[in-house]
């Protein structure tokens, strides 16, 4: 990440953000790219899918914000196809552009200028009438989208091999276990 010289509300959003996306790449650490696409749990969610969905969900609601398109409709079926990693998708590439994203939302929300600012969000078969979200509301759904994945991330990983978050930052704190 680049260094910000923000403060008050913004900083705290985005340190909150930064935050929950570090929770959530501890289940990445040292994954391969099989590792990533296997399902441990009885659910189809898998590392890899779970990181491409935080990816493209903290990028649709900057493009969100930034467009403020009144039309706008959800995308069904690229939203189903964000939970899979495909063949030709990397763990490396997936979380290079996870870390362009997060650079991206970071200049995005330092140069916003108000936080009240209304958006239009999209219509969806569960919302068919238009609603209208604050920026502030928009950042912290998407705070709340990573940390909600971070939680299922943590089981998927546990269950493929062990892992799980709270040791390894321990661990990170250098906490040694038995």
């Amino acid at each position: 990440m680049t260094e910000r010289t923000l403060s008050g509300e913004r900083a705290d959003i985005l340190d909150m953000l930064a935050e929950q996306r570090k929770m959530f790449l501890i289940t990445l650490r040292n994954l391969d790219d099989e590792q990533a696409r296997t399902r441990s749990t009885v659910s189809d969610l898998t590392l890899g899918g779970l990181l491409k969905h935080v990816s493209t969900t903290e990028q649709h609601w900057i493009d969100t914000i930034r467009t403020l398109d009144d039309t706008a409709e959800f995308d069904m079926e690229s939203a189903m196809e964000q939970y899979y990693m495909r063949d030709d998708e990397t763990v490396a590439g997936l979380l290079e552009r996870y870390e362009a994203i997060a650079e991206q939302t970071e200049a995005f929300v330092a140069g916003l200028a108000d936080l009240d600012l209304q958006v239009p969000l999209p219509t969806a078969p569960w919302a068919p009438e238009r609603q209208w979200w604050s920026a502030r509301k928009m950042l912290l759904h998407i705070i709340r989208e990573t940390a909600h994945h971070s939680g299922h991330a943590d089981i998927i990983r546990e269950s493929l091999d062990g892992a799980n978050t709270t040791m390894q930052q321990g661990t990170d704190a250098g906490m040694t276990f038995d």
